[in-house]
């Protein structure tokens, strides 16, 4: 099978899921894992963003895996994203995603610092080594990371023979041309950014990893089809409505996770709420939650 093969459709940033106490758990962590795979998702990607994993530690990083590959493991492909703001803890994060047979691993650079491109570089392919048999994938997020991956930094990249894609996070859908042009054959992209998943599978992405899929998995996996059938019209029709759904999950006090993980427990599925110091759902959010969550039920019954 194909890199593009195995890493092709929908992909769920997975959400941490937490106990009442606001601890990782790891049975609603396999709860949750079987609830997307029933929906039918290509694969996950665990511990990113959307998994809080900058407020949690090693140690809890490792329960929330090993609870998701319990599940997961054999049934669709599982990127693991292992970056700490220190190269060790990273390495001991890519060990253990290598000892559960995850597909990949991922990481974003380092922060805070404003490391030179040769140093991001070591860092990334130290983190690589301490996983040798499983692949790579780099984690572009520039508006978040404070850095931006450039081609020249990617085509250094591109000498460590386990580095196989990048997931892309930033704005301009153009970044997903160039960074596959210049990985070559049997390189994959995937499109980060929710609000723009068909542009970016029309710029060559044969996959998208996002943070709202988890929430309405039904509308993406409707999007990706529609584009595989070449139906562009359905295609942007459903990328409108998850649009004006997002717009509505951006707009509470509450921190996004926070909303959604709230529609998730009024449907059934609960795993908790945010860790501090992201902002929990208040009384004040509930009206703006309950209209969202009939957007995504009224745009998942027009499928």
């Amino acid at each position: 099978m194909s890199r593009t093969e195995k890493y092709r459709g929908i992909f769920p940033a997975f959400y941490a899921c937490y106990d009442e106490n606001c601890e990782v758990s790891g049975e609603r962590t396999k709860q949750f894992t079987q609830y997307l795979m029933d929906k039918g998702v290509q694969g996950l990607y665990v511990g990113g963003s959307s998994g809080e994993c900058i407020y949690q530690s090693v140690e809890e990083r490792k329960l929330l895996l090993e609870s998701v590959m319990e599940v997961a493991k054999g049934k669709l492909a599982v990127i693991a994203h292992v970056a700490c703001n220190n190269t060790r803890d990273s390495v001991e994060l890519a060990a253990h995603a290598q000892s559960l047979g995850v597909d990949a691993i991922a990481s974003i650079p380092p922060i805070y610092f404003h490391l030179p491109e040769y140093a991001i570089a070591e860092y990334w392919n130290t983190i690589s080594a301490g996983a040798p048999d499983t692949d790579f994938i780099i984690y572009n997020i520039p508006q978040l990371a404070g850095v931006s991956l450039t081609v020249p930094l990617l085509k250094k990249m591109r000498e460590n023979p386990r580095v196989i894609g990048v997931k892309n996070s930033s704005m301009p859908v153009q970044d997903i041309q160039l960074f596959q042009a210049a990985g070559g054959e049997d390189w994959v992209v995937f499109n980060g950014p929710d609000e723009q998943l068909i542009s970016g599978r029309v710029m060559g992405a044969p996959a998208g990893i996002g943070g709202t899929y988890g929430v309405m998995p039904e509308l993406y996996l409707a999007m990706d089809k529609a584009l595989r059938e070449g139906r562009m019209e359905d295609a942007r029709t459903l990328q409108y409505q998850a649009n004006e759904i997002i717009a509505v999950l951006c707009s509470c006090r509450a921190n996004m996770y926070a909303v959604i993980k709230e529609i998730l427990r009024m449907n059934g599925m609960d795993i908790g709420g945010v860790r501090a110091p992201l902002v929990n759902v208040t009384e004040e959010d509930l009206p703006k939650i309950q209209k969202c969550r009939e957007m995504i039920q009224t745009a998942i019954a027009g499928l």
